[in-house]
């Protein structure tokens, strides 16, 4: 695994901790909406600099490397 394509899997995983964060309280979590522009911004910038963006497939290889037992979304 490239050094890119780790920094674009880890960037993905804190996405997705932050996205769980700011929906863990639905009441609140149009307040906290606001706050993943930046995760956001991260993981897209780092899977285009991996050459990533659009390959899916291989991004939840890379995640499951990095987090054994990660499932792919709708899976």
């Amino acid at each position: 695994m490239r050094h890119d394509e780790v920094n674009a899997a880890q960037a993905y995983v804190r996405l997705l901790e932050a996205t769980r964060a700011v929906l863990a309280d639905r009441a609140d979590a149009p307040l906290y909406m606001p706050l993943l522009a930046s995760p956001i911004e991260e993981a897209d910038e780092a899977l285009r600099r991996a050459g990533l963006a659009g390959n899916e497939d291989r991004l939840f290889a890379l995640v499951r490397t990095l987090v054994p037992g990660a499932a792919a979304p709708g899976r």
